[in-house]
């Protein structure tokens, strides 16, 4: 008789776990500023998006380590732990550093933001989507590639296409202009608030709130 109670308690107590542990899964979230590593590469409009989870991390009060596929910072918003990242594969291989520390923190794709830049929209323009075509975009190529669909939130951060014919990479991978750094805090900033709406607020919430011109 005993023993059929203990069972049943120790039952009980593996579900009030197990419960835990979901509900913990659920407010973890992955944001992954897309970027190249190494020095020649700082600064560049192809980064924007190392900058944008840097942004977070000082907001609050994290500090990145170098792990396996890159740079991780791990912080607290609002209940909800946020996963910074930044992929050290290479922009043409985002999808494998992303998929590797989803599955390592049991992170959910629904709970995965990507931050990247963007030709097709005007310098200074921010545009979260829930789902899109990769858009031309290599990084969201590997990324799509990986997870075998398009169903991840993804915050792209307009560059503009301000180039002539033939110079696409030399202007993606060139650095910022002095007007263009004049405006750039402030759209790193309104991004960076903007991934952590996302973690709080939901998706759509945040596409309201957002989308649109930093100024």
């Amino acid at each position: 008789m005993f023993g059929w109670i203990k069972r049943l308690f120790n039952k009980a107590e593996e579900l009030e776990k197990t419960s835990d542990a979901k509900v913990q899964d659920e407010m973890k979230y992955l944001i992954a500023g897309l970027g190249n590593v190494g020095s020649k590469y700082i600064g560049t409009r192809h980064n924007i998006g190392f900058e944008v989870v840097d942004k977070i991390a000082m907001d609050l009060e994290g500090n990145f380590k170098t792990e396996s596929q890159g740079d991780i910072a791990e912080v607290k918003h609002k209940g909800r732990t946020l996963i910074l990242l930044k992929p050290s594969t290479f922009m043409n291989r985002s999808g494998k550093a992303i998929r590797y520390w989803m599955q390592k923190k049991k992170i959910k794709q629904e709970n995965v933001l990507v931050i990247l830049d963007d030709l097709n929209l005007d310098f200074g323009k921010i545009r979260m989507k829930g789902k899109g075509s990769d858009g031309g975009h290599n990084g969201l190529k590997d990324i799509q590639q990986m997870f075998g669909n398009n169903n991840y939130a993804r915050l792209r951060i307009g560059i503009g296409a301000n180039y002539s014919k033939g110079h696409q990479i030399d202007f993606v991978l060139g650095k910022w202009t002095t007007n263009e750094m004049d405006e750039l805090f402030d759209i790193i900033s309104k991004s960076a608030n903007a991934a952590r709406a996302f973690t709080s607020d939901g998706l759509k919430n945040t596409i309201a709130n957002y989308n649109g011109k930093v100024n």
